[in-house]
């Protein structure tokens, strides 16, 4: 595994990680034990904080990988990382709200918020997973480029 590779690795492992723990952060709420989840939704937090420092720094100082499979799945992959990346936008800020409801201790919105919340979570680590094995495993990564380029084909 080469330099280029070990960060993506890691970063996705780290936001796989969050997924489970807010997984069983759902599962420990509906038994009721609040501070138990309390715990588990704060290290899936840091956990997807640690994703996204280990994923950001290496886009500004890297830059992302662009497709290198075949080019006629070219399109379809890009549709699916803009989706991705709308995904995981939209998780990020539900993310935070459901957070500071749940410190401002407004149970009743950050309960509604959380199961919202939890389920864009899941589906954004799930894309973000097969982005990684497009990129990784299945076909070989292309050369690293500035994110913009990546996005849009350039």
């Amino acid at each position: 595994m080469d330099l280029y590779t070990l960060f993506p690795t890691i970063s996705t492992t780290f936001i796989v990680i969050s997924a489970v723990l807010v997984a069983i952060g759902w599962r420990l709420i509906i038994k009721g034990k609040r501070e138990q989840h309390k715990k588990v939704m704060i290290w899936a937090a840091i956990t997807a904080i640690i994703f996204f420092i280990i994923y950001s720094s290496r886009t500004i100082f890297i830059g992302n990988t662009s497709w290198g499979g075949p080019d006629d799945l070219k399109p379809y992959y890009q549709v699916f990382l803009i989706f991705h990346i709308t995904l995981a936008t939209v998780a990020a800020v539900f993310g935070l709200t459901t957070l500071t409801l749940g410190f401002k201790e407004k149970y009743s919105k950050h309960r509604k918020w959380g199961r919202v919340t939890a389920v864009i979570w899941f589906f954004t680590a799930i894309t973000g997973v097969a982005v990684y094995s497009l990129l990784y495993v299945l076909y070989p990564g292309g050369h690293t480029q500035p994110m913009w380029k990546v996005i849009f084909g350039m």
